[in-house]
């Protein structure tokens, strides 16, 4: 599923194959319960240093963005994905933290068509579209798809698990980042 585009509902727009489930899982969930996590110990690197220094995003953790009206957050929204990847820490990973092993969800709720294009294009641009899974729903697509996007996933719909566990089942440690852009 990694290098496609899809709707709110999780059905291809990019004119490729139909994906083909192995497995349907119910879309609700319970909350994740913070206490039971393991501690965060390894970051992600946004390349913007104002997010890496005073709001730095530790593996598995959510960080909103927000914005107010005419400032860039779609270009700083795209930025964060071209440039994420994981912190080098030598010795203390068994796993293998090439960059080849980051895969990115992006999903795009709510937005226009320019939005939506300028995303596409901007991933297709700088060649990371082929490690990004991207879901678009548009301002004109049904309202209950905003809803269902960020539930859309085999693994109990908490972080998009679509291609979480595609991205996942050959490559067993492949790391994902989730980033979620409302218009």
């Amino acid at each position: 599923m990694l290098g496609r585009v899809f709707n709110g509902s999780g059905k291809p727009i990019d004119k490729g194959p139909p994906i083909l489930a192995e497995d349907f899982l119910d879309i609700q969930g319970q909350p994740i319960n913070p206490w039971s996590r393991i501690y965060p110990e390894e970051m992600i690197q946004t390349g913007i240093s104002a997010i890496d220094v005073m709001n730095s995003i530790a593996r598995g953790q959510k960080i909103p963005i927000f914005s107010a009206a005419g400032l860039p957050h779609n270009e700083i929204a795209a930025q964060i994905c071209r440039q994420a990847g994981l912190v080098k820490q030598t010795g203390k990973s068994v796993l293998d933290e090439h960059e080849d092993n980051f895969a990115i969800v992006f999903a795009a709720m709510g937005v226009n068509m320019e939005t939506a294009r300028f995303f596409k294009q901007d991933f297709e641009e700088n060649g990371s579209m082929e490690n990004v899974c991207l879901f678009l729903n548009l301002a004109n697509d049904p309202t209950i798809e905003r809803i269902i996007t960020p539930r859309s996933g085999p693994d109990g719909g908490r972080i998009l698990g679509l291609p979480v566990r595609e991205a996942r089942a050959g490559h067993p440690y492949r790391h994902v980042l989730v980033r979620r852009s409302f218009a």
